[in-house]
């Protein structure tokens, strides 16, 4: 038989070289001995013998093979119009009925999303971008999506073609995005996409857009659908719209879900879900899967009074050493720990149990494993060419191209993915000053100035502005948090006024000063009682988020308590020092797990925290005092509705230094306050005088030192009336006693003391 098209486009077929296979495979209508007739092609490279055919018309037609022996085709001249038909092949596995993808020729992805990616602003890309189970002419199978305008050739591969890009080769679209419709595929299906570069090198690269993948060390990704799942929670996202979170308490307890607790495996989940193998470094370990930490997790975070649960990237990475911040996956959750609608189940509970999720966000770099975003088309794609701008050597780590539209919406639509899909009500973006600065840890003459000469990513910083722009509009009641550690102004600030639009920054200068004081002996401390006070200097410039995170117990900084000075009763009470000066300090709070029971040892990532140490009542009071501090802070407005304004504190005495003692007024909107006294030496001080600025009695509402905490139990008897002589420039003043190493919060209750 004579083919009915150019030979050279057979061969193009066979050799998978051509960019629209819709134009040779399926079915065609042209002219044949002066009439219309439809002629079938099809490349089916395991196929001995294969026939067209039509269910409704209950005919067959042989398909005959051409130029190539796999290469098919028939002639139909009595199907006056376009036709429904089946594949029949037969081949060395046996005889099956197939659907010709190459039928179905309308992509899903229209000419305006195309246009709207390639202008960066296709806010809902995810949706047609990926794996998309969907019906068309009434047939079930799987939409496919990927962008690599440099690719020669892109297929489809899985399972269901013995991983072979022959079968399943996509069409690419004049903007660089190739499709494919494949009939038949169901969800569950594990795929990767074939690349072959310009020069011909092939490529298996997991789905940027897709929603699920195999279970590390396996890369493929699996067809899901983010749909299918009831949620329970629209009375908290309807509160959260209509809040201004930067008046409310915020405490976050931040973890990584793979080391906060684990299971073992020969107790594998009751969900039926695979039991996943912590680390060889500990044997017959498993991971909680997202459900089990719903049990276990948030009757844990609720009972201690935290707000907000920040996780550490859950979105999928290859390597669990990396802690997630080594990205492969930005659209999957992660599969150690279940399904994505196990981690819709377990944000659903938390939110039922009125607690938020903050998810840590890696735009900053991705690596280089071969199945990831690296070198995507064989090409610099997603990163820059120049390594000057496009690689973090110290990490090993590229860089986003943050200049790309395309690649500006791919991260810009991943965040409103992830408030979308999972319903999270917060982002952490990690190492911002890597993102915004050019010459980040780099040596002269190894950085790229921006076009101006400067040293800022003047594309990082439109990045963000963008970025925030939208989320606060489609997300209100929304928190975005910069891990940002220099001096970067306005980073908190609207982007409409010049700022890069965050809504909180973690205050990496107060954590450092209070390391650094801390670790004193108190003999030193009060030669240094600048690292106690100049936070309040600039405390009120941005939004900040008062953070003691995983960054401060790994790679040998020594555990929180172990930064302590003195014998183990000091340790503790220093520590209950710190904790209490932070949750009265102007702004939110932010503690890493473990923190809250004093734990001895560094945070491991192939461990899990030293639950074991709760039998012992130094760890357990600790526990109970951070529990009292979260209640301390939700039940007084004093501590967090003015966190961001100099009306909401005011210096009683900041200068003692010989005793080491400061204190300072928290203060509401309408006039409540309440007064805080620190003491940072162990030293007790009786009859400390304090001035104050209203006349009657004030009820000791917490006090580090009590025996409930595990302290000396000095304290002020349940409270204090004032004196009618002032100090400090106010007209009264209290005889205060400031236990060792405490902290002693007292409100104002008025004249009466019946009103306490």
């Amino acid at each position: 038989m004579t083919p009915t098209l150019p030979t050279e486009q057979i061969d193009r077929i066979v050799w998978n070289q051509h960019h629209d296979p819709f134009t040779v495979l399926g079915p065609h209508e042209i002219e044949q001995d002066g009439k219309s007739v439809w002629v079938v092609r099809a490349y089916l490279p395991d196929a001995e013998a294969v026939s067209v055919v039509t269910p409704d018309q209950n005919k067959e037609y042989s398909m005959q093979s051409v130029h190539h022996p796999h290469f098919f085709e028939c002639v139909i001249s009595d199907a006056p119009h376009l036709f429904s038909y089946q594949l029949k092949v037969k081949s060395s596995q046996g005889d099956r009925l197939m659907r010709d993808p190459y039928y179905f020729k309308s992509p899903l992805l229209t000419e305006f999303d195309a246009y709207l990616f390639g202008e960066g602003t296709h806010y809902q890309i995810y949706e047609k971008m990926g794996a998309h189970p969907t019906e068309i002419d009434g047939v079930s199978g799987v939409y496919f999506a990927v962008w690599a305008p440099n690719a020669r050739n892109v297929s489809v591969i899985g399972d269901f073609n013995s991983w072979d890009g022959r079968k399943h080769q996509m069409r690419k679209g004049h903007t660089g995005i190739w499709d494919l419709f494949i009939p038949d595929l169901t969800i569950g299906t594990v795929y990767k996409y074939e690349i072959k570069s310009p020069e011909g090198h092939i490529y298996e690269k997991s789905d940027p857009y897709g929603f699920f993948q195999e279970i590390r060390p396996k890369t493929a990704s699996i067809v899901t659908d983010l749909n299918d799942y009831q949620w329970h929670d629209q009375d908290w996202l309807d509160n959260r719209r209509s809040q201004d979170p930067l008046k409310q308490p915020i405490s976050v307890y931040e973890l990584h879900l793979g080391s906060w607790m684990h299971s073992a495996m020969d107790h594998p989940p009751e969900s039926g879900y695979p039991a996943v193998a912590a680390a060889d470094l500990k044997p017959g370990a498993r991971f909680l899967t997202y459900r089990e930490l719903a049990e276990d997790l948030i009757p844990y975070v609720k009972g201690m009074g935290y707000t907000h649960i920040e996780v550490m990237p859950i979105a999928e990475h290859p390597f669990d050493g990396s802690w997630g911040y080594q990205v492969t996956g930005y659209y999957a959750a992660t599969s150690r720990y279940g399904t994505p609608q196990d981690l819709m189940y377990f944000i659903d509970k938390c939110h039922q149990n009125n607690i938020g999720i903050i998810v840590d966000w890696v735009p900053a770099h991705f690596p280089k494993d071969g199945h990831g975003l690296s070198f995507f088309d064989g090409t610099f794609l997603y990163e820059p060419a120049d390594v000057r701008i496009g690689e973090h050597k110290e990490w090993g780590t590229k860089i986003f191209n943050y200049k790309r539209s395309e690649v500006k919406n791919f991260l810009i639509a991943n965040v409103l993915f992830w408030f979308e899909k999972y319903h999270i009500d917060g982002i952490r973006v990690d190492a911002v000053a890597s993102m915004i600065y050019r010459d980040y840890n780099r040596e002269a003459g190894t950085w790229l100035p921006n076009e101006y000469g400067g040293r800022e990513s003047l594309e990082a910083i439109e990045l963000f502005r963008h970025l925030h722009s939208i989320l606060f509009t489609y997300y209100p009641g929304a928190l975005s948090i910069a891990e940002e550690s220099t001096s970067w102004p306005m980073v908190t600030w609207p982007a409409y006024s010049g700022g890069l639009g965050f809504n909180l920054k973690w205050n990496m200068g107060w954590m450092h000063d209070m390391l650094n004081y801390f670790k004193l002996d108190p003999y030193f401390r009060g030669h240094n009682n600048n690292y106690l006070t100049f936070s309040i200097w600039y405390a009120f410039s941005e939004n900040f988020m008062l953070a003691l995170s995983h960054d401060e117990v790994v790679h040998g900084k020594s555990p929180m308590i172990g930064k302590m000075p003195g014998d183990e009763w000091q340790k503790f009470a220093n520590l209950r020092c710190l904790y209490g000066y932070m949750f009265t300090h102007p702004g939110k709070k932010t503690m890493f797990m473990g923190m809250e029971i004093g734990q001895w040892s560094e945070w491991n990532v192939w461990g899990d925290l030293e639950w074991h140490l709760l039998q012992y009542q130094p760890h357990k009071s600790l526990q109970t005092y951070i529990g009292d501090l979260n209640k301390l802070l939700r039940s007084t407005p004093e501590l967090y509705v003015q966190d961001f304004s100099q009306d909401g504190f005011e210096w009683i005495e900041c200068n003692d230094t010989q005793n080491s003692v400061i204190s300072f007024l928290r203060k509401a909107e309408h006039g409540d306050f309440v007064l805080v006294v620190c003491n940072f030496t162990p030293v007790p001080h009786h009859n400390y005088r304090v001035g104050v600025p209203e006349k009657g009695f004030y009820k000791e509402i917490l006090n580090s030192d009590a025996p409930i905490y595990g302290g000396s139990g000095i304290g002020n008897l349940g409270g204090k009336y004032t004196d009618d002589y002032g100090t400090h420039g106010k007209p009264y003043s209290l005889d205060v006693t400031a236990p060792p190493l405490s902290v002693v919060v007292l409100k104002y209750i008025g004249e009466d003391i019946g009103e306490a």
